[in-house]
């Protein structure tokens, strides 16, 4: 089993969306829900860890937009080393490779369904603000910006429009509670989309000077 030592060695410190503070509350949320749900926690906490360890940190260019296969092969070298059974590591694979909100893969096993909805609910409430942000820092994007007629019909820049963080929660974040899988998260779900609702409505009301 990788331990947490181990894993703070894949990630940037400095990376304020998928760096190592990430990857531990991932993993608190994951281990709660996984009790709730009745998933094989080894697999899941080795998930967990792994999920984001190759590809996803900035400077990896395009292959953050696929770090959930990158990932994936880097766990399978991970967990082969510690001598894992195949089957064991193909379970905690496909966890990794499920957990995308834009991804292709579906979670079709318990510890797949837990730790998209743990690595879901890190994209709500404040700390998904604040992540949201971080990145739109990172590509140098603005925080706020007003979205166009078109993005708001369509969720499709405009020529010349910016992906604002503000963008982003009304294209994916206000939508994330819809798409978590499991009853335990759907409970935890609603006061963080709650939080993360009212911090976008009050950014955009004081840019409009309406609050």
């Amino acid at each position: 089993m990788p331990s947490i030592e181990q894993a703070r060695a894949w990630y940037d410190p400095r990376d304020p969306v998928h760096g190592f503070d990430h990857v531990l509350r991932v993993l608190r949320l994951a281990e709660r829900l996984g009790r709730e749900e009745g998933a094989d926690l080894e697999i899941l906490r080795a998930a967990a860890l792994l999920h984001d360890a190759a590809g996803a940190h900035p400077g990896q260019g395009q292959a953050r937009a696929q770090h959930e296969q990158r990932s994936a092969e880097f766990a399978g070298e991970v967990l082969a080393q510690e001598g894992w059974p195949l089957e064991r590591i193909a379970a905690v694979q496909h966890c990794v490779r499920a957990h995308r909100f834009r991804g292709h893969d579906r979670p079709e096993t318990a510890e797949a369904r837990v730790l998209f909805d743990a690595d879901k609910l890190d994209v709500m409430g404040a700390f998904g603000a604040a992540r949201t942000i971080g990145y739109a820092v990172q590509a140098g994007l603005p925080v706020y910006s007003e979205p166009s007629a078109q993005f708001l019909e369509t969720g499709r820049e405009a020529p010349g429009e910016e992906h604002s963080a503000y963008h982003e929660y009304l294209f994916k974040l206000r939508h994330v509670r819809e798409r978590l899988l499991t009853e335990a998260a759907r409970r935890l779900g609603e006061r963080r989309h709650a939080a993360l609702t009212a911090f976008f409505e009050q950014l955009a009301a004081e840019s409009r000077a309406e609050a």
